[in-house]
């Protein structure tokens, strides 16, 4: 299992190689940038080119992009609709892809394997329009990743239209073999449990969010700080047919220090690396 850790855990900086150097004394293989504006400016060629250097001069791969969630710098708090590519007014939908388009074009510079996408909010139902609509986000996210050399991966939410079977039944219906699934362990909690989720996404599992809760919020804790059970969730994703990257997908809002990053985030490897497979 690949090591790897979101930057997600220093959001509210920033991401500048200082912060990357804490991930690499963690001994991260890996790292899944979040594309937020406020934290990694994909509109700033010299702020992409910055990172870029540091990836060309470290062992750490940059191993996955998080598709944004808002398109300002502020995670909405101002006013600016969330991103949603399968919202029900079409210029949502397209102003929604376009911002994505946006961050994938930081390939570029950084070779990164995969975008991690999010279909729907909270609120959306589940029903053939968002399938409809599901299905033509990912056929046009995947036309304009592949010349970058970028996979795309579907994470499941807490809202109907990423529930684990809803998943499958989009890249069945699309015939989309080439899309995968990034399991989001924390999500799998709140809903029918993580073993659930594991059965039926493992045949299309690259990736995996790992990180806890107690069972009431998407609280973005730990890896022991929660409710989880994680050597049955580790044992299980190693088991998976092909054993998907485990990313630490910490809560910026922790108020760990980066020092405490690095000690957290190293104690999390050594667990990953210790658990037996199924």
């Amino acid at each position: 299992m690949l090591k790897v850790i979101s930057s997600h855990v220093f959001l509210d900086h920033r991401l500048h190689p200082g912060l990357l150097d804490v991930f690499a004394r963690a001994g991260a293989q890996g790292v899944e940038l979040f594309a937020a504006r406020q934290h990694i400016d994909y509109t700033s060629r010299s702020h992409i080119r910055e990172l870029a250097e540091w990836f060309r001069s470290n062992r750490t791969e940059p191993f996955s992009l998080h598709a944004p969630l808002f398109p300002d710098h502020e995670m909405g708090r101002g006013g600016a609709p969330p991103v949603n590519v399968i919202h029900p007014e079409k210029a949502r939908r397209i102003n929604s892809m376009d911002e994505i388009k946006r961050a994938l074009e930081a390939a570029e510079e950084i070779p990164f394997r995969f975008l991690i996408v999010h279909l729907g909010d909270r609120d959306d139902t589940w029903g053939p329009r968002a399938l409809e609509h599901s299905v033509t986000a990912l056929e046009h996210l995947r036309a304009f990743a592949s010349p970058l050399g970028v996979k795309l991966l579907v994470e499941n939410l807490e809202g109907e239209v990423a529930r684990p079977a809803h998943l499958i039944e989009i890249l069945k219906l699309g015939r989309l073999e080439d899309i995968g699934v990034c399991l989001d362990v924390g999500h799998a909690h709140l809903g029918d449990g993580v073993a659930s989720a594991l059965e039926v996404l493992k045949d299309r599992l690259r990736s995996s969010h790992l990180h806890d809760n107690k069972g009431d919020k998407d609280a973005h804790l730990w890896p022991g700080d929660g409710t989880i059970s994680w050597d049955e969730t580790l044992a299980g994703l190693k088991a998976a047919p092909q054993a998907p990257a485990g990313v630490l997908e910490i809560h910026h809002n922790l108020g760990d220090s980066a020092e405490a990053v690095a000690t957290k985030a190293k104690g999390a490897f050594e667990k990953m690396d210790a658990a037996p497979k199924a």
